[in-house]
């Protein structure tokens, strides 16, 4: 897992690390599931699934209400719909989140799982991992480790064609 401090990311190059960490990680487990946290997540989550052939036991959520800061921060604009059609009673769960950063956004995906059974195991995949947690949580796969500034965040994006692009962004603009 690289280790990166500059301002350049080749998210391609980290998704194909990540898809071949996740592959080996989920070598033997008898029918994963993968959900992505909308909306970055959820982009990994869609093409995870494809190169795995996980499409029929894909899912998506959306976490804006379930975040311990949803009174200070109030309601996101962009509110996605949470999607899960498979049971997730006992099912091994594959997380997918963009940037790992405080653990909020992780735990707060978590409780919504929750909502809708009791998963067997949930695995944490992230396509980096910035370091500053607050809460007590851990990727399973990380595709790269950035080291911010303060005032900077990650931001993901994808193209039309589905290319997608990590960037630094300033938290003021």
């Amino acid at each position: 897992m690289p280790t990166t401090t500059n301002d350049a990311f080749d998210a391609e190059a980290l998704y194909r690390d990540l898809l071949e960490q996740v592959r080996a990680g989920l070598a033997g487990v008898p029918d994963p599931a993968i959900v992505g946290i909308h909306s970055g997540g959820a982009w990994l989550a869609e093409r995870l699934a494809l190169d795995l052939g996980l499409q029929a036991r894909l899912g998506f959520i959306d976490v804006s209400f379930y975040r311990d800061d949803y009174a200070k921060k109030g309601l996101h604009p962009d509110v996605k719909p949470t999607r899960i059609e498979f049971n997730v009673d006992r099912a091994t769960i594959l997380l997918v989140d963009d940037v790992l950063y405080t653990g909020r956004t992780v735990r707060a995906a978590i409780n919504v799982l929750f909502d809708y059974g009791r998963p067997q195991r949930i695995m944490l995949a992230a396509l980096a991992d910035r370091g500053g947690r607050e809460l007590p949580v851990a990727a399973d796969f990380v595709g790269a480790h950035a080291q911010l500034d303060a005032g900077k965040s990650l931001a993901l994006s994808r193209a039309a064609d589905g290319q997608l692009s990590l960037t630094i962004e300033d938290d003021n603009a």
